[in-house]
Parts: C-alpha cells; sequence; structure tokens
C-alpha cells in the first residue's frame, strides 16, 4: 500500500467515528418503465455512487451477480490512475465498481433500482455520505445503446417520482475504460467488516438491501 493511499483510508476511518450515525435514506424506487434487452448469458454494468467500497458490497449481494470489482472510471481515456491520485479530486475520475452479471437472472433495470434504493442518493451533486469531492459523485456509465436507453428512461421516471425533495443530479458518463482499484480494495466489505467506516456508512446500505428486496438478496456474496 502506498503511503497516500494509507493516509486517504485513516482519513475515511477518522470521517466515519466523527460523522452522524446514519447512512443515505433507503427509498423504495419505482420498477423501472424500460429495461436493456439481454444481449448473451453474461453482461456488464458500471456504476458510481460514492466510496466503492458500500457500492461493490451491497452489488456483490444480488442474485444473478457473478462478480463485482472496485476501481475508477469517468477520467480521460488512456490515463492511468490509483486510489491516491482520485483521492485528491482532479483527475476527473470517479470510484465506481464494475458489475457482472447474468441477465437471465436480473435485470440492468434491476440494478438500476437496488442503485437508487439503497446504493447512493442521486441529489447530492459531488458527496455521498461523509465523503466530498467529484470523485465521489454519482454516475451510470452505460456500455451499449440498450444500457443508455435504459439509464436515461430511468433517470426521467425517477424525476418524475417525487421520492427526493431535491433535483436528480446522477449523471450518465461514456466510460473511459474502467481501471481496477489496489487489491486491498476488492472484497473490502466482506473482508473488514468491523471497519468504523463500513459499520456506519455501508452495513446499513447492505441491510436496507436485504429487507427491502428479500428476494433479490444472496447470502453468499458474488467474487
Amino acid at each position: 500500500m502506498r503511503r497516500s493511499d494509507g493516509i486517504a483510508l485513516a482519513i475515511l476511518a477518522a470521517l466515519a467515528v466523527a460523522a452522524p450515525a446514519r447512512a443515505e435514506r433507503p427509498v423504495l424506487a419505482p420498477v423501472p418503465a424500460v429495461d436493456a434487452p439481454a444481449s448473451g448469458k453474461s453482461e456488464t454494468a458500471i456504476f458510481a455512487g460514492g466510496c466503492f467500497w458500500g457500492v461493490e458490497g451491497v452489488f456483490s449481494h444480488v442474485k444473478g451477480v457473478r462478480q463485482v470489482v472496485s476501481g475508477f472510471d469517468g477520467g480521460p481515456s488512456g490515463r492511468k490512475v490509483d486510489y491516491g491520485r482520485v483521492s485528491r479530486g482532479d483527475t476527473g475520475f470517479a470510484e465506481a465498481v464494475r458489475v457482472t452479471y447474468d441477465p437471465r437472472q436480473v435485470s440492468y433495470a434491476t440494478l438500476l433500482r437496488v442503485f437508487f434504493s439503497v446504493v447512493a442518493d442521486p441529489t447530492t451533486l459531488n458527496y455521498q455520505g461523509p465523503d466530498r469531492g467529484t470523485h465521489y459523485r454519482s454516475a451510470l456509465f452505460p456500455l451499449n445503446r440498450g444500457q443508455d436507453k435504459a439509464a436515461r428512461a430511468y433517470l426521467a421516471q425517477l424525476g418524475k417520482a417525487g421520492l427526493w425533495r431535491d433535483p436528480i443530479v446522477t449523471r450518465i458518463e461514456r466510460s473511459g475504460g474502467f481501471q481496477l482499484a489496489d487489491s486491498y480494495h476488492q472484497d473490502f466489505m466482506k473482508r473488514n467488516p468491523r471497519h468504523p467506516y463500513i459499520q456506519r456508512w455501508d452495513a446499513p446500505k447492505l441491510a436496507a438491501f436485504k429487507a427491502m428486496f428479500p428476494a433479490l438478496y444472496s447470502a453468499r456474496p458474488a467474487a
């Protein structure tokens, strides 16, 4: 682990102790009216919703999800980054996760619904929970026309649903090429359940997912 990465991790732990004891408010988002057509037995989707530990942690428990990895997307294509660089907030990259799933078991639109119900608040611009900066923005990175159509339709649907007091600010962005985060970030929630940040901010998201979507919840997390 780089020294700059260790400093960033220490800051996150300190934020968890100092911040109010609540995560983003769970909201039962509506059933999506538009979905992305499945083109095979395996599909990939990319989401940014604040710190990638919790985003990965929730999606890894969705039935039909085969793999979730933490990384970065949204910055200039071809530019190499790492956690320390992205944490400075000036690279254009966001912390993101790449979800590989079986569309015969779970659809892209269902993943969108889970994301906006328990993972990310779509009304907070460039922050989620205690984390501030453009690298903590909420964003969707459609990887084909079907996902793009479904994502745009769902953001419009959410805007009309009246579930949040403030306007929707989640962005749809073009993927510049997803980059993996260092190995110690992978499965972080699973491997560090007692970490102060996980207990304060991410465990409540997983608990909300289990309670709100019991038919979608898998007790055994994906790799």
